[in-house]
């Protein structure tokens, strides 16, 4: 038979619950005995047995991590960086890819084999945040959140990223503008649109919804938009885009359609992805700090999940800078 815990126990001169307390560096166990315990453990190379932790605590030290998206380019940027902030902390992540979160199983979340989720893809229809909250499991939401009071999140300020472009946008001399959004059921979408539009509308702007694409955060969304916004009576001077990857979809329908950018066409993404530097791209877009969002994430989850948060939520915001680069240009 292995080494056990009661091995350690008979080598340390201490009983056996003694030996769980200091292996988990229980407060309640003096420093002097939970140095006495590790050096026995690590004498006898003692390794204790997760499943066993688990149910004399009744916690597994993982966390779920929803993701209904992984193609997007942008949730790779977001997951490293959370699976080593919860590493830190301690936790494991189990990374869990569906279609939609309402194709995420209630019963995978809920088996005890989690002790907390984070919801990385949320839309504002997700029926999964009511079902955590009444079945008890702690959650925090990752860029998108459902933007009802009581959310705790970790986000960007999407509002005040599209005002940005909007400012700049008119300080160019654009007139002729045109947006391809997010869905409308996602936040970042709403927020950054909502923020471009009122910013533009303080300028005496206007956007037409003939000027207004919104559909999913990916490549297609933009390569399928710019063609219909080019054929309008009125062609756009410049677009916005609902992300980065959005954005690149415009430009190489630019490319294909023989549209000079910038000279013919601005285009301005969001979110600072690395890719949008690459010098074949040279994206003007608006930053935020990725690891951050991730890393915030991490720590409000930890939190929530030791009762260590404010019952009414927390929602921690992010700012955003305009960051200029190839593709913007005063309007002709």
């Amino acid at each position: 038979m292995g080494i056990t815990s009661h091995d350690v126990a008979r080598l340390a001169g201490v009983s056996q619950p003694t030996v769980s307390r200091a292996l988990r560096d229980d407060p309640r166990v003096s420093q002097a005995t939970r140095e006495k315990v590790k050096r026995a453990a690590q004498a006898l190379n003692y390794v204790p047995s997760e499943a066993g932790r688990t149910l004399s605590t009744r916690a597994t030290r993982r966390v779920g991590v929803i993701v209904t998206d992984l193609t997007n380019p942008f949730y790779p940027h977001v997951i490293a960086p959370l699976h080593d902030e919860l590493s830190s902390l301690g936790y494991r992540m189990m990374l869990i890819t569906e279609r939609s979160d309402e194709a995420v199983a209630e019963e995978k979340l809920l088996d005890q084999s989690m002790d907390g989720v984070v919801l990385a893809t949320a839309t504002t229809d997700s029926r999964l945040p009511a079902q955590l909250e009444r079945r008890g499991m702690p959650y925090v939401f990752l860029n998108r959140d459902t933007g009802r009071a009581g959310d705790f999140a970790s986000v960007v300020d999407n509002e005040g990223g599209g005002r940005l472009v909007a400012r700049e946008l008119v300080a160019l001399g654009h007139r002729r503008i045109a947006g391809v959004f997010g869905a409308a059921n996602t936040t970042t979408g709403r927020e950054r649109e909502l923020g471009f539009r009122l910013a533009l509308a303080e300028a005496g702007v206007g956007l037409p919804e003939s000027r207004v694409v919104r559909g999913a955060f990916e490549y297609d969304t933009g390569y399928r938009a710019l063609p219909a916004l080019l054929a309008a009576d009125e062609a756009p001077t410049a677009v916005f885009c609902g992300n980065d990857v959005v954005a690149i979809g415009v430009l190489n329908a630019a490319l294909a359609a023989g549209v000079k950018v910038p000279d013919d066409l601005t285009v301005i993404g969001f979110d600072d992805l690395p890719m949008a530097s690459w010098e074949v791209f040279r994206l003007t877009t608006v930053r935020h700090d990725l690891r951050e969002l991730s890393r915030q994430a991490a720590r409000l989850l930890v939190r929530r999940i030791a009762k260590d948060v404010d019952p009414a939520g927390e929602r921690l915001v992010l700012p955003t800078e305009f960051v200029p680069r190839a593709t913007h240009a005063r309007a002709r």
